[in-house]
């Protein structure tokens, strides 16, 4: 022990961990201070992150929904049925439509009851996966834009 020196342990002189804390943080009352700052600037930025997620999304459904076709289907419709399963083991010309089907019934919800033509099978599927099915009687009725595509098919009533 020397006069006018400080007195440092062994340990502390490894270690400085707590005479480095002695000497930085001396206000404590001043470090929490900043620390709540510090805490509300990181709430505010994620506040404003999640804002910004929530609109991209809000504008990115809008311009989904705005291509969904909306499909209405009677009963007594021919319709085609998407197989959903050789979107994995996909034959090179294999077609993903199945059918032609007839609906039985269509729900409230979106659910159709079809049945098949050949095997009189009947089953509940959902609508997205039906699209109608034109006879070659029905290729001449329908109306074309210039490019040719297809722009709806016309009806008995129309033509």
């Amino acid at each position: 022990m020397v006069y006018g020196k400080g007195c440092h342990l062994p340990m502390e002189l490894a270690h400085r961990a707590h005479w480095a804390i002695k000497t930085m943080n001396t206000d404590y009352d001043e470090a929490g201070k900043i620390r709540k700052l510090q805490l509300s600037e990181i709430e505010e930025i994620r506040d404003e992150a999640y804002e910004c997620v929530s609109t991209y999304k809000d504008k990115l459904k809008k311009v989904h929904d705005a291509k969904i076709k909306k499909r209405t289907f009677e009963g007594g419709q021919k319709v085609w049925l998407y197989n959903s399963r050789l979107k994995l083991f996909v034959g090179k010309l294999k077609s993903k439509w199945m059918g032609p089907y007839v609906i039985r019934r269509v729900g409230r919800f979106g659910d159709v009851d079809i049945q098949d033509v050949k095997t009189n099978k009947q089953q509940t599927v959902n609508g997205h996966r039906l699209k109608t099915y034109l006879e070659g009687n029905d290729i001449n009725k329908i109306k074309l834009d210039k490019v040719g595509y297809i722009l709806c098919p016309v009806n008995e009533e129309q033509a």
